[in-house]
Formats: C-alpha cells, structure tokens, sequence
C-alpha cells in the first residue's frame, strides 16, 4: 500500500454524519485542541457551533491549552472565553483536571475528540477518564471520538504502571506503548478499572490496527507543542523517559524527542556506546545542539540523534532505557535524575512517575544489565496484553 492513501474517517466525522441523533435536543461540551480538526482541517469546536442541530454550550481543554499556544510541559492553563465561538474555555489543566459541577451546569453530554500519541506518559487520555468520572458522579454522558493511534495498533511494551507510581502521566495499569485508541482506552477504563459512565464509543471506519497514521488519509496537526511529527510519535516512547532526569530531551530545539543530550556528554563516545547494544531499526548519530527554552536553555550539548531507519523492528522503550542507563554509567557524576515534584501534586520522583516504577531507576542505580531489566516488566507485559484483546475495536 502506497502510504499515506488509505481512505479513513474520523470518529468525530462519524458522528456528524451517521450519528447526529446522539446530540440532537442536548447540551454538548466539546472537550478539543487545536488538533481536532475534519478532513478539511475545520475546527470541531467551530463545525459544532455552526451545525443546525447541534447546540454547543461550552468547550474544555485540555494540558497545553485548547489552541496548543502553552509550550512548556507542567504550566497550568487558565479558563477563557474563545474569541471565536464566544463560548467559556474551562482548562482541565488548571486547579482543577476534572469538569466541576459548575462547568457542567449546562451541559447534558461530553463530546470527548483529542489526538492521542499511543504512549501512555501523555495527559489526553487521563483528561478523558477525569471527564468520565465527573460524568458519573453528575448524570452525564460521554461520547468518545477516536482517532488513529499514530504509531499502530499492533505493538504493545514496556512498562505496565505500577500503581504505587499513578499520577496525571499514568493512572491505570498499562504498558509504556499500549497500541490502543482513545475509545477502546475509554472502554478499558470505564469497564475493566471501574469508572462506569455512561459512555458511548464512536469508532472510526477504514482503520486498520497496523497502520501508521501517515499511512492514512487523515488530518494531522500536531496534538500539543513539542509533538510536531508522526516521527516524533515514533520516538517519543523512548525519550520520554529524559523528562524523569536532567538531561535535555530536545526541548527547545527543531527536533524534540529525536535529539537527546546534555553538556557534560561526548557525543561520539555516548553514540558509539549506544550503537553496541545493537538495536534494531535505529541508528544513533553523534551531534551537538542547543536548547533555546527549557532544560539546558542556551548551553551546548553533546548528544545524539536518533533516526529510526525501519520503524517496524524498533522498539522505543527499551532504546529510551539504554539512552538514560548509558548516561547514567558513563557520566555519573555529572548525571542528576530530575527534582520532583514532576506534577504539582506528586511529589514522587519524576523518572519514577514516568517509567511507571521505581523498579527501573533502582535496577540503574545498582548497575543492573538492559537485559534484566526489560525481563522484570515481561511478566506484567503478557497479562497486558492478554487484558488488551477484550477492548479492541478495530
């Protein structure tokens, strides 16, 4: 199949189209950024305010803002109103991460539509289960829209989270990579860990579970500020993991996630380190940058790159963990994991909260092999994977 030419459609354009009927008569709050968008790159936010039979009353957003403008990882956004619209933007990434009483005073159902990265150290999908509980406990309805994963639905690894290790980064049980869409997510989340809303699924049609999303016809804009690219998606399980030390994983340069480093490294000692363990489908290129913003701002570092060379043999996760074991054994004098709090209300130790178990930094720390440590989360994997098949739509 020639990429980029398989025919899909939304689940958002779905239910425009086939399911308009779930909304008509009610009060819709559209949780939305600027990566909602149809096939024409229209604005959802702006297709359900001028829709006939659709009365939008309010909009949500979610971490880095409805619009994508807040750049840094942690800030919290506040409320608005949207000059477009006109509508109140209440920020579920503000004092509060779950619709309050009060915002949803006028709203009967909750139209969920956020491009999710298919990893699961990323707030979208933890937005969803808040909006799902809030929904519970006040009589509402949620109706999910799904998108594609970006990076497949066929791999699944990593770490299953430890829920000792649950913050906004990873509330439930589920791996590093978990090949899953917002909605099956939502079904795992609503049935299996118990929120039990009244939630309504509005799949996609023409997706497959193998496709890369570039491998569709779909719309992508990029889901929050420093994910620019579907290259970006294939890395970020990797290099996530840097945001849990002081290492720079490329913030504040042209090619976040894909360049990682800090100044204290030799570039080309650190690459040729990393090139021994001999991953498949990746190289990493020795390199030099430069933040502009955020960790490291306006120091040179020795780093890598990585360029994944067959995205089908690479395996993320386990690359992010050699990436931070090998800093740590070459440079441990100099190498610092990250000072929580990670989150403000999680005073944990960040690369804990993100590996989703104190198990890996521990095994670093004692020198552990790559090796032993991937075959401590192989177990928790399997019954992952085993849960995974029951919720699968596509």
């Amino acid at each position: 199949m020639t990429k980029g030419t398989q025919p899909i459609t939304l689940g958002v354009e779905r239910l425009l189209s086939e399911k308009i009927d779930l909304l008509r008569g009610a009060r819709i709050g559209l949780v939305c950024n600027q990566a909602s968008v149809d096939h024409a790159f229209h604005h959802v936010a702006d297709v359900f305010h001028q829709h006939p039979d659709v009365n939008l009353t309010a909009l949500f957003g979610p971490q880095h803002g409805i619009r994508g403008d807040v750049q840094d990882n942690m800030i919290e956004t506040g409320h608005a109103i949207d000059r477009k619209t006109g509508l109140p933007i209440y920020s579920l990434y503000s004092e509060t991460r779950e619709p309050t009483a009060e915002m949803l005073r006028d709203v009967d159902i909750i139209v969920f539509d956020l491009q999710d990265v298919g990893t699961r150290i990323y707030t979208f999908v933890y937005t969803l289960a808040n909006c799902m509980r809030a929904a519970k406990k006040l009589g509402k309805k949620v109706i999910a829209c799904d998108r594609p994963n970006p990076i497949g639905g066929s791999k699944v690894a990593g770490v299953v989270l430890d829920p000792a290790c649950a913050s906004f980064v990873g509330q439930f049980p589920i791996s590093t990579r978990h090949g899953m869409t917002v909605c099956e997510l939502g079904r795992m989340f609503n049935e299996h860990f118990g929120i039990g809303c009244d939630l309504e699924c509005v799949t996609m049609s023409g997706w497959a579970r193998q496709l890369w999303y570039d491998e569709t016809n779909g719309p992508w804009v990029l889901p929050s500020p420093n994910i620019p690219t579907i290259d970006t998606t294939v890395v970020f399980p990797a290099t996530v993991h840097l945001e849990g030390t002081q290492m720079s994983e490329g913030r504040g340069t042209t090619k976040p996630f894909e360049f990682a480093g800090a100044p204290y490294i030799n570039a080309e000692e650190f690459a040729g380190t990393l090139a021994e363990f001999k991953f498949p489908g990746v190289y990493f290129r020795a390199c030099g940058f430069m933040p502009t913003f955020q960790k490291h701002a306006g120091q040179a570092c020795g780093g890598i790159q990585i360029h994944v060379t067959d995205r089908e043999t690479f395996e993320p996760t386990i690359a992010g963990i050699a990436i931070v074991k090998t800093a740590f054994d070459m440079y441990g004098a100099h190498f610092r994991w990250k000072d929580p709090p990670y989150e403000y209300e999680y005073d944990r130790n960040p690369f804990d909260l993100i590996s989703g178990t104190s198990k890996v930094r521990e095994a670093i720390e004692r020198g552990d092999s790559l090796d032993s440590i991937q075959a401590s989360w192989e177990t928790p994997l399997a019954e992952f994977k085993r849960l995974r098949e029951q919720f699968l739509l596509y």
